[in-house]
């Protein structure tokens, strides 16, 4: 109803490119005929029910995604040594988000992924490292970003998957060859291979199917895209500013750097408690992407409730900070509604509030590790079973 009588649609416009991607399939054609389908084509194969049976099963198939991480969240907080109770908590900060709930229902994808980085993290708390090598190469491939997870996930495996010793990466105890030793472990070493190779298999049989296309369009947009379209990313109007000239492209290249440096930190100094990693490394990469739109929060907001038992925020803390990201984003949506439905000139307002909804984010960051209680997983773990 929504979308055949009011200016704002309910349906994701996403969603309409995977159905026409979809139909290009159906026709024996390339679902990179559609402009703007940058995914990989097993997402094209899926909606082809869309269809041949009805329009909304993507939605139906989302959203049932949408209530698979929940059961996914309260496994993982349970493995990780909490109790039921928190452990279901944790599960109905996700599933009664109305913002995560109305990403899934308008057809967006973005739960697809909160499953398959989830499935990850608990196949390693089950210490079943094939399993998760396997997961995390089918996520990478459907959407390049998870491989910021695989530093951590890496260092996290350890031999015998119990209590990890508090010993620094860079320790020289025991000499150079103790250290690589250290690094290239057997079961580490398994994990990354299964993962990448389950990664090129996917890549290969698509880029059988597709050629360059595939490639190109999936993976290589998506390191030298530039979007001059106004989005939550302080990038976004020096972009829109420099469109014309080369320095567009050189500040695109240049936004990478950032992001690196602190995913690598980040990997190094967290990897213990993987769910504490993956988190800070996802709203870092969000934070200081290039381009950031609402869709892009799903990407940590799914592993925010499995931080919730070990937190030390009071209620009323964390609800301020929630309502400043709320504020911040309202600021700048403000604006966009005016840019966009009402012709107005408001490039230099949203450019000030996508400023102030990074500091907002930077100041969020910062006070949930400042309160958040840091522990490797399976010490956590073996004391519940201890007690």
């Amino acid at each position: 109803w929504q979308d055949r009588n009011m200016a704002v649609k309910f349906t994701d416009v996403d969603y309409r490119v995977f159905t026409d991607a979809a139909e290009h399939v159906l026709h024996g054609e390339s679902p990179y005929d559609r402009p703007t389908f940058r995914y990989t084509p097993l997402l094209a194969f899926m909606m082809t029910l869309n269809l041949t049976v009805h329009e909304c099963v993507g939605k139906v198939f989302f959203s049932v995604l949408d209530l698979a991480v929940g059961v996914l969240i309260r496994s993982i907080v349970k493995d990780a040594g909490h109790s039921e109770h928190r452990a279901v908590l944790s599960a109905c900060c996700w599933l009664y988000n109305p913002l995560t709930m109305a990403i899934s229902t308008r057809g967006n994808a973005e739960s697809l992924l909160a499953v398959l980085v989830l499935a990850c993290i608990w196949l390693l708390y089950k210490k079943w490292t094939v399993m998760a090598g396997i997961v995390l190469g089918v996520a990478v491939h459907c959407k390049f970003f998870p491989i910021i997870y695989s530093l951590p996930m890496y260092l996290f495996i350890n031999d015998g998957f119990g209590a990890i010793p508090l010993v620094p990466l860079w320790s020289s105890r025991g000499g150079v060859l103790a250290a690589v030793s250290n690094f290239l472990r057997p079961r580490r070493l398994l994990f990354a291979v299964v993962a990448a190779g389950t990664f090129l298999i996917l890549s290969t049989w698509m880029y059988s199917w597709y050629g360059d296309e595939f490639v190109q369009e999936t993976f290589l947009y998506h390191l030298t895209r530039r979007d001059n379209r106004h989005n939550f990313s302080v990038y976004f109007y020096p972009l829109y500013l420099t469109w014309q000239s080369s320095l567009s492209s050189l500040l695109s290249l240049a936004a990478f750097l950032p992001q690196v440096l602190l995913l690598l930190v980040t990997s190094a100094l967290l990897y213990r408690d993987l769910a504490l990693c993956c988190f800070v490394e996802t709203f870092i990469f969000v934070t200081f992407n290039k381009v950031c739109t609402s869709q892009y929060f799903v990407w940590y907001l799914c592993l925010l409730p499995l931080l919730l038992p070990s937190t030390r925020l009071t209620l009323r803390k964390g609800g301020a900070l929630l309502a400043l990201w709320g504020a911040s984003q309202g600021l700048w949506l403000l604006g966009a509604y005016y840019l966009e439905f009402g012709g107005l000139n408001t490039f230099l307002y949203i450019w000030l509030a996508s400023l102030i909804f990074f500091c907002s984010n930077a100041f969020i960051l910062a006070t949930v590790l400042t309160y958040q209680t840091c522990s490797p997983a399976f010490s956590r773990e073996e004391k519940r079973k201890a007690l």
